[in-house]
């Protein structure tokens, strides 16, 4: 049985060490990447740029992919949350995904059907504050590009 046990922990000993060498490797790689740095730098201000805004990650409403694959995040999100009974933050993220939606009035009416007539009155209540939110997003990143456009 020690024999067993020694072999055991001898391979989980082998297999750890590649595979630290293996993540070692390609973070080397990765950041000897010509534009490694460029892609950091860009990332790092796009966060910059959302904590500035509010601290919301609201899509850049003119990338059509962005706003898409944030509408489904927030309406995936706002389901997890009110199925584990937090309302307050499956409602929020649901009066995100309507204020970026482009045809509100049918997913209104598709939400009037899917959740308790609280939770909805409660969407309907907060959702101005959230078409309020993403159009002062939308003004902070058109003057952020109008100000970075005049320094090029």
């Amino acid at each position: 049985m020690t024999m067993l046990s020694r072999t055991t922990v001898g391979i989980a000993a082998v297999c750890g060490t590649l595979f630290m060498g293996y993540c070692i490797y390609f973070d080397k790689k990765r950041r000897s990447a010509p534009d490694f740095k460029k892609k950091l730098r860009e990332k790092r201000r796009k966060q910059g740029a959302r904590a500035a805004a509010g601290g919301s990650a609201l899509p850049d409403l003119r990338s059509q992919e962005e706003v898409q694959t944030f509408f489904l995040q927030e309406v995936q999100l706002g389901e997890e949350l009110l199925a584990q009974g937090n309302m307050e933050d499956g409602v929020e993220h649901l009066c995100n995904a309507v204020a970026v939606c482009h045809q509100p009035q049918q997913l209104l009416q598709v939400l009037q059907q899917t959740v308790p007539p609280q939770v909805f009155q409660l969407l309907l209540q907060r959702l101005p504050l959230a078409g309020q939110r993403l159009a002062a997003s939308a003004a902070a990143k058109e003057s952020a590009s109008i100000t970075e456009d005049d320094v090029e």
